[in-house]
């Protein structure tokens, strides 16, 4: 598996990984999550030019799955990392955060963080998984705060979620 910077034509095929990773939320009770629109292409387009966007592609250079971060606190903050369900279960969004984590080193950046579900398998177990773990409310900089209630805003906090941090 490739991965490498995003390109700008590719961002409405972002959108579509996005769509189609959010389905699987309809079977657990979050059709809300399953129904709600991906990143719009002008903020996907701010990560691409920022270079904090990333895709994972196939043999033809076709994205599978991407990643796109920002700046937060110090650390990288994973705002979304999605995996198309024909793709999924091999490995490629470790392999998403691992190619950050690795991005982050050369930048001093101590660590990776993320929001995230706390009951969905797919969530919060997969990242502890992944050597993330869950940040107590005091250890929270402004920026995961304002994160945080902008999330809260948004209807997120209907289920639990919980703010999860990998030191590097």
């Amino acid at each position: 598996m490739t991965i490498r910077t995003a390109h700008a034509a590719e961002l409405p095929v972002l959108q579509d990984i996005e769509r189609a990773a959010g389905r699987c939320f309809r079977d657990i009770g979050m059709p809300e999550i399953a129904d709600d629109e991906p990143l719009s292409l002008d903020e996907l387009a701010s990560y691409q030019r920022a270079q904090l966007a990333w895709v994972a592609v196939d043999e033809t250079d076709a994205p599978v799955a991407y990643l796109i971060a920002d700046r937060v606190d110090g650390n990288f903050h994973i705002e979304q990392v999605s995996v198309h369900p024909d793709s999924a279960r091999r490995g490629i969004g470790r392999s998403l955060l691992d190619h950050l984590a690795d991005r982050a080193a050369p930048d001093g950046i101590p660590a990776l963080t993320l929001t995230t579900f706390a009951g969905v398998p797919w969530n919060a177990p997969y990242y502890a998984r992944c050597g993330f773990r869950p940040l107590d409310e005091k250890e929270l900089g402004r920026g995961l705060r304002e994160i945080r209630a902008r999330e809260a805003a948004h209807g997120l906090d209907r289920w639990p979620r919980l703010c999860m941090i990998r030191t590097l």
